[in-house]
């Protein structure tokens, strides 16, 4: 693909997985999203929402995936269908392409592989390894890979060192703490000097709150490389999964908008005024996470540049 797509606007998906749940997807346990992949009665749940997000004006989906990560399905007990869940997630973003007949390009998702929203500070070659398999298995059906919501700059190396072997472009997905930093406590402009490779697509706050993407966006375009966010719309700062999904007596995880809430006051007009503000400070890669619909997503395509 070409390295300058994200020279111009381009509009990213919003959060499939709390779409999912807000369809009728009913999680087991902390695999939340996962369960729609492994679950083939759930699959054409995964593509309508996928088209619900091109039609809305996606320029770019991602593998629906985020949870499939090897630690999540060893702790739900359910490793024997990791490889199915990773492939299965490209297969159905690529049907949805395919459905819509449209030219968008699908981003494969490398999510922290232990916890999110906290760095992995387990063994760097057993980290490399998860990246791989899940890497290894998405990359026939991607156009390029999305590092997604990492959180520290050891990761972010370790994932790149991997995707870079895969001959794919990347682009960097890092989630950002109320203190402006990742929450390794490593700044984002440490991380694009140390990290930075002619590989790169760009630069995006992952998974973080409007707030917290305009207090830092001044020091990301500073950077000179495409940037951008998928913002969350959270009430309260994301957490760790542990803190979040709560498992009843039948093995059902609980929304996690449960215990974090949603920004109902965050209309699809709100966030247009608060994205054209991001594209007045030179951002061109815009899209959603957690709690953004469809809706938000076709208020910001009217921003895509031709």
């Amino acid at each position: 693909m070409n390295k300058d797509y994200f020279s111009k606007v381009r509009i990213l998906d919003g959060g499939m997985g709390q779409t999912l749940l807000q369809k009728g997807l009913k999680a087991k346990g902390s695999l939340w999203s996962a369960t729609a992949l492994i679950e083939e009665k759930y699959h054409q749940l995964v593509i309508d929402t996928h088209l619900d997000f091109i039609k809305s004006g996606a320029d770019v989906i991602v593998t629906n995936n985020f949870a499939a990560r090897r630690s999540r399905t060893l702790q739900n007990n359910v490793d024997e269908h990791f490889n199915y869940a990773n492939k299965k997630a490209g297969e159905l973003a690529l049907k949805a392409k395919e459905v819509s007949k449209k030219n968008i390009l699908i981003a494969g998702s490398l999510p922290a592989q232990y916890d999110t929203y906290v760095p992995d500070e387990r063994d760097q070659n057993l980290i490399k390894e998860d990246f791989y398999d899940q890497a290894n298995l998405l990359k026939p059906f991607i156009d390029f890979f999305y590092l997604d919501v990492l959180s520290s700059i050891r990761e972010i190396e370790i994932a790149l060192n991997v995707v870079e072997k895969m001959n794919l472009p990347v682009l960097i997905g890092m989630h950002i703490s109320e203190n402006g930093k990742l929450p390794s406590g490593e700044t984002i402009t440490k991380m694009v000097e140390t990290c930075k490779s002619k590989n790169w697509l760009g630069l995006i706050a992952s998974c973080v709150s409007p707030e917290i993407i305009e207090n830092t966006i001044d020091e990301i375009r500073s950077l000179k490389i495409s940037f951008g966010f998928k913002a969350n719309l959270w009430k309260e700062q994301p957490l760790p999964v542990g803190e979040i999904v709560r498992i009843d007596a039948a093995g059902f995880g609980e929304n996690p908008v449960v215990v974090l809430g949603t920004r109902d006051e965050i209309t699809a007009e709100k966030f247009y005024d608060f994205s054209k503000k991001m594209v007045d400070k030179g951002a061109t890669i815009l899209g959603g996470c957690c709690e953004t619909k469809p809706a938000h997503i076709n208020a910001i395509s009217e921003l895509k540049q031709i």
